[in-house]
């Protein structure tokens, strides 16, 4: 569902910028101690696909990293003359090689265990049943409030004395300051839930915000990752241009950066597959221990469409 870009008079809590974020905890990095807090970053992609659509993307990182992880990030950018946004609609032939080592220097924070990956889609072949015309109009944060509750496995967060801080920072949501305020409600609810419960996650009005993607380089590089998998995911690695038989530079250069991508997460987890959910083989608290993880969401009816599979 798209939604409507929309804006109402109530006022917002200003985004925090770089140097708020950065503040979250200024200390070298302890991979031994359990985490205080947790940032999550969370984007999505309204654009439809033929195949696949509903996608969302989230990064979290752990607050004594989330500086030092920024500022290698960054300075990877300024190394390769990436002044503004990254972002996968600016990939182009020209910035091939400039993009792929973003990405390498992203990916070589998953191998570190600083920061985790999820991404969850739907697809379309599963034509949900039973749908109410309320459910339709709140489907963008339905799926969202499932991605944030269930995706990175938080109820299998290591039980930290004291309990364990978690902030939501979302690129901009396209809706009214009405839905966001729904949304936000049931996502202050998550933490008294009996599934999160026992995880002594601490989350307050404060730390629900929406963010600039300009300002933080773990959203750029999620927006990349994202853009990719929603390009392989639903062919677009296939357009050609009009009237000819043969497809342009930009798009041969994306399918390019997507191998890359598809090559980072196979080091991780050899055989990877795209298009499926992730596999729990070691046991369902790998949904928080993984550092990359695909979920392919089905809805609980639904009625399956072959004409909107590949084959």
């Amino acid at each position: 569902m798209t939604a409507a870009k929309t804006r109402t008079s109530a006022k917002r809590r200003a985004a925090p910028g770089v140097s708020e974020v950065a503040a979250v905890r200024e200390r070298p990095a302890d991979q031994g101690a359990q985490e205080k807090e947790y940032v999550i970053f969370c984007d999505e992609s309204a654009a439809g696909g033929k195949y696949y659509c509903n996608f969302y993307g989230g990064v979290i990182v752990g607050g004594s990293v989330i500086l030092k992880v920024t500022e290698r990030l960054n300075a990877t950018k300024l190394a390769q003359n990436l002044f503004g946004v990254a972002k996968w609609d600016k990939v182009t032939e020209q910035y091939l090689e400039k993009y792929r080592a973003l990405v390498h220097a992203f990916f070589a924070e998953l191998s570190a265990g600083n920061v985790k990956v999820r991404v969850m889609f739907r697809q379309k072949a599963q034509r949900p049943r039973g749908l109410t015309s309320e459910d339709l109009e709140l489907q963008y944060f339905k799926l969202y409030y499932q991605f944030i509750k269930n995706a990175f496995g938080l109820k299998y967060l290591p039980i930290r004395e004291g309990g364990t801080r978690l902030r939501l920072y979302f690129d901009r949501i396209p809706d009214t300051d009405e839905k966001i305020a729904m949304f936000r409600a049931f996502l202050l609810a998550l933490p008294k839930g009996k599934e999160l419960a026992r995880a002594g996650i601490l989350l307050s009005p404060e730390d629900i915000t929406e963010v600039e993607t300009r300002d933080h380089v773990l959203l750029q590089c999620l927006d990349i990752v994202l853009g990719a998998m929603q390009f392989r995911l639903n062919d677009w690695h296939k357009v050609k241009l009009p009237g000819r038989n043969m497809r342009g530079k930009r798009t041969r250069a994306k399918e390019a950066l997507y191998k890359t991508i598809l090559a980072e997460v196979r080091q991780l987890y050899p055989g990877f597959n795209i298009g499926i959910t992730t596999g729990s083989q070691s046991g369902p608290a790998c949904r928080w221990t993984h550092a990359y993880r695909h979920w392919c969401f089905q809805p609980r009816e639904f009625v399956f469409d072959r004409n909107l599979t590949k084959r």
